[in-house]
């Protein structure tokens, strides 16, 4: 069973008194920034594949077609992804999981200051400024992509306890054990799920890292849900929840971001709670 929870207001703020909304926009403000011009493609015969979608960005005079998904080349440019998912294509994901996680750990009695959180797929740092705006004080951040943790301590130094470069799925135990060593009780994971950006055996391998009992808050789009998942993930999260492993807390379908025809992307957030460890044969 899963709980719809309230839709909270719309001025919500955090701690500190900032409207959540704006974090990103603030840093996006304070970046030195070369991009010079950001265009989208015109609509084409064959609608693209969110996989599929690009952009064209002109920078210091030279313009380069870049893909989405090819994030190693966005986050070497400042403000780049800040500009084109968040300004241009209207994208939310960060600020909705990390409230929906805060309102759920309230109801239960958790403070989201006692939150230590692995921030799986943390890219150039969004989830964490969300995290640290809400009040959480210790945040560790993985990714594949070098030039993720790069990104992450060149535009938002200081929101990271650690970053670590590492594969879920074949890092050496070394790696795995500077993580465990941060005594973490959450992680979150941010629009990286269901593309094979983080297969299924990464995610309960970082899920095995974190303490009993614990916190999960992600997101997924709605499609890699369903029983015809090709991921496999939904699979994952089904045999989570029947074993007792996890329990779901907490459900929303929302406005993920918009294509770059302006049709609105949902995705599912998912707030969950770990009841046990990870046994050897998920990993």
């Amino acid at each position: 069973m899963t709980l719809e929870t309230k839709e909270p207001e719309q001025n919500y703020r955090t701690p500190a008194g900032e409207p959540a909304e704006t974090i990103w926009k603030s840093r996006l403000r304070n970046l030195d920034t070369s991009i010079e011009i950001l265009q989208l493609p015109k609509p084409a015969e064959r609608p693209l594949r969110q996989d599929e979608e690009w952009c064209v960005v002109s920078v210091d005079g030279n313009p380069r077609r870049v893909r989405f998904h090819d994030y190693a080349s966005i986050y070497e440019v400042p403000g780049l992804y800040e500009s084109l998912f968040y300004d241009r294509l209207k994208c939310n994901s960060p600020h909705r999981v990390c409230r929906l996680l805060a309102d759920v750990a309230r109801e239960r009695g958790q403070s989201v200051r006692d939150l230590r959180v692995l921030d799986l797929g943390a890219g150039n740092g969004m989830v964490g400024d969300e995290l640290r705006a809400l009040g959480v004080e210790t945040v560790v951040g993985v990714d594949i992509i070098p030039e993720a943790r790069e990104a992450a301590l060149r535009d938002r130094d200081g929101i990271y306890e650690d970053y670590l470069v590492a594969d879920m799925t074949a890092s050496a135990e070394e790696k795995f054990a500077r993580i465990a060593a941060n005594r973490l009780n959450c992680i979150t994971t941010v629009a990286t799920l269901g593309f094979g950006d983080i297969p299924p055996k990464a995610f309960a391998r970082a899920l095995s890292l974190i303490s009993v009992p614990g916190w999960l808050a992600f997101n997924i789009k709605e499609e890699f849900l369903s029983e015809k998942d090709p991921s496999g993930f939904a699979g994952l999260v089904r045999q989570l929840n029947r074993e007792g492993i996890i329990r779901m807390e907490a459900y929303r379908r929302y406005r993920h971001r918009l294509s770059v025809t302006g049709d609105p992307i949902y995705y599912v957030a998912l707030v969950a709670t770990k009841r046990k460890k990870i046994p050897a044969a998920f990993l």
